[in-house]
C-alpha cells in the first residue's frame, strides 16, 4: 500500500506540472492567434490513450509518462513536422508572427511553473504557516552522527554560525554542507566556548554521496522530571534534570548517554546513584530502578517547534520570497552539477529518485511543498538553453529579436535534433543511477 500511495502522489502530481507547464504555451499561442494543433499530457508515439477533437485542436494523454507537448502550427518542435513546414506559411501559423510574440510563446510554460509554485507557497504560508525548530532553543546542543563526528564535531556542540552567517534553522545548515563548491567554516559553542571548525570540500562530498547527512545530528535529550509516579521516585520533583547516573561498576556523567530508557532497562532492579540539578543545586540521591527498568516518573520534552503564522496579505509576499530562495538554491545545485570536483552529476536521479521523495502517507502539506519544489525544477530544467528545450526555441528567437536576422529552418531542425539526442541521453544517464542505486548497489 505504500508503494501506491508513493505512485498515486508522483503521478498526480506529474500530471499537474505538465498540464500547467503545457497551458501556458496553449494560452500564449491562442492569445496571438496562433493555431494549435495538438495538446497533450505525456507524448503519444504510435497510439494514446485517449483524445478528443475541438475545433482545429486535438486534445489527448499519451501513454509515455516522460512530459506533454502543445503542436503549435508552423513552429519546428519534437514532433518535426516537415511536412506542415514545406508548405506556405499561413497566417494562423507560429513562423507567420512577430519574433516578439513567438518568444513569449516559448516562455510561458516556464512563466507557469513559476507562477504555480508561487500560488502554492503563498497557500501554503497562509494554511499551515511555516512551522520550523529555532537553533536558539537546543541549549543541550546536538548529538552527531559518525559522519557528524568525522568532520570535527562532538555530542553536545551547538551551532552558532556558517561561513560568519548565523545559524536560525538547523535544518538549513544541512543543505549549505550539501550545496558547496567550497570548504564550510562552522562556529559552534562548546562547553562555554566558541570554536571554528574548518569543513574541507572532499569530506562534504563523501558525506553527500555516502547519505552521512542523514540524521547527521539529532538534539540531546536531556532527563527532565515531568512528573513522579512511583513513591520510590517521590525525592524528585518536576522540573529536575537528571545529569548523570552511577552504578557500582558504571558512571555516566552529563549528557553522554543517548538513550537513557534503555540505560534504565539494562540495570533493571538495581539501585541507581542520580546526580539531580534542582535550580541552581546539585544534588545526589539513590533510587532503585524497577523490575521494568523504570525510576517511577515520567520525563518531560524541552522541544517545541516554532510557527509563523501569516494572513493572506502577509502569506503573498512570503510566498513569493519562498519562490525566490528556492529557484537560487536549485540553480546552485545546477551550477555544482557541471563542476567535476564537486562530483554531484554522479547523484542524478530519474524517476524513480522522484518517486521516491513523497512520502509512503498522504500528507497535503507535505504533497504541496513537494509539488512546488518539483514545478520551479520543471522551470529552472526548461528555461536552459538546449535545443530542444524551451530555453533552446527562446534563445534562437531572442537572437531573430536582437540581430533581426531569422535563423534558418535547417539549422533549427539540426539544433532539435541534437537536442533531443542530448535531452534523451540524459534521460538514461539519470534514470540508469536509478537503477544502478535502486536494485544494483
Amino acid at each position: 500500500m505504500d508503494i501506491v500511495i508513493k505512485i498515486v502522489q508522483f503521478c498526480l502530481c506529474f500530471t499537474l506540472l505538465v498540464g500547467i507547464h503545457e497551458l501556458g504555451h496553449f494560452f500564449m499561442a491562442r492569445i496571438f492567434g496562433m493555431r494549435v494543433d495538438k495538446f497533450y499530457i505525456f507524448f503519444d508515439p504510435w497510439f494514446s490513450l485517449f483524445r478528443i477533437k475541438r475545433g482545429d485542436t486535438e486534445y489527448g494523454i499519451g501513454w509515455l509518462p516522460l512530459g506533454g507537448y502543445v503542436k503549435i502550427a508552423g513552429m519546428i518542435d519534437e514532433s518535426m513536422d516537415k511536412e506542415q513546414m514545406s508548405q506556405p506559411a499561413r497566417p494562423d501559423e507560429f513562423r507567420s508572427k512577430p519574433a516578439w510574440q513567438r518568444f513569449l510563446v516559448m516562455i510561458a510554460g516556464v512563466v507557469m511553473n513559476v507562477v504555480l509554485a508561487v500560488g502554492i507557497y503563498i497557500g501554503i504560508c497562509y494554511a499551515w504557516g511555516d512551522t520550523y525548530f529555532s537553533n536558539e532553543d537546543a541549549r543541550w546542543g546536538y548529538n552527531f552522527n559518525a559522519t557528524g563526528h568525522d568532520l570535527g564535531f562532538r555530542d553536545g556542540d551547538r551551532f552558532v554560525a556558517i561561513d560568519g552567517e548565523p545559524v536560525t534553522n538547523p535544518d538549513k545548515l544541512v543543505n549549505a554542507l550539501i550545496i558547496t563548491e567550497n570548504d564550510r567554516r562552522i562556529t559552534v559553542e562548546r562547553a562555554g566556548e566558541t570554536i571554528e571548525l574548518t569543513l574541507p570540500l572532499e569530506k562534504l562530498i563523501a558525506m553527500r554521496q555516502q547519505k552521512g547527512y542523514e540524521q547527521l545530528f539529532a538534539l540531546r535529550q536531556p532527563f527532565l522530571i515531568d512528573s513522579v509516579t512511583a513513591p520510590t521516585a517521590a525525592a524528585l520533583r518536576r522540573g529536575d534534570e537528571i545529569v548523570g547516573i552511577r552504578f557500582p561498576e558504571e558512571s555516566y556523567d552529563g549528557l553522554e548517554f543517548r538513550d537513557y530508557k534503555a540505560l534504565l532497562q539494562l540495570h533493571a532492579g538495581e539501585t541507581a546513584g542520580l546526580r539531580v540539578l534542582r535550580g541552581a543545586d546539585t544534588l545526589a540521591l539513590d533510587l532503585p530502578i524497577s523490575a521494568e527498568g523504570t525510576l517511577g516518573v515520567l520525563a518531560a520534552n524541552p522541544y517545541t517547534l516554532r510557527t509563523q503564522r501569516y494572513t493572506l496579505a502577509q502569506a503573498i509576499p512570503a510566498g513569493i520570497r519562498k519562490t525566490g530562495r528556492v529557484i537560487a538554491s536549485y540553480w546552485e545545485q545546477l551550477k555544482l552539477i557541471v563542476q567535476p570536483k564537486t562530483k554531484m552529476y554522479e547523484e542524478l536521479g530519474g524517476f524513480i529518485a522522484i518517486g521516491s521523495i513523497f512520502p509512503s502517507e498522504w500528507n497535503w502539506e507535505d504533497f504541496w511543498m513537494k509539488t512546488a519544489f518539483l514545478s520551479i525544477i520543471l522551470a529552472v530544467m526548461n528555461i536552459i538553453p538546449i535545443p530542444g528545450l524551451d530555453g533552446g526555441h527562446a534563445l534562437f528567437t531572442l537572437w531573430e529579436i536582437v540581430t533581426g536576422r531569422k535563423v534558418s529552418d535547417r539549422v533549427l531542425e539540426a539544433a532539435q535534433y541534437f537536442g533531443l539526442a542530448l535531452i534523451l541521453l540524459l534521460l538514461v544517464y539519470a534514470n540508469g543511477n536509478d537503477v544502478y542505486r535502486f536494485f544494483l548497489k
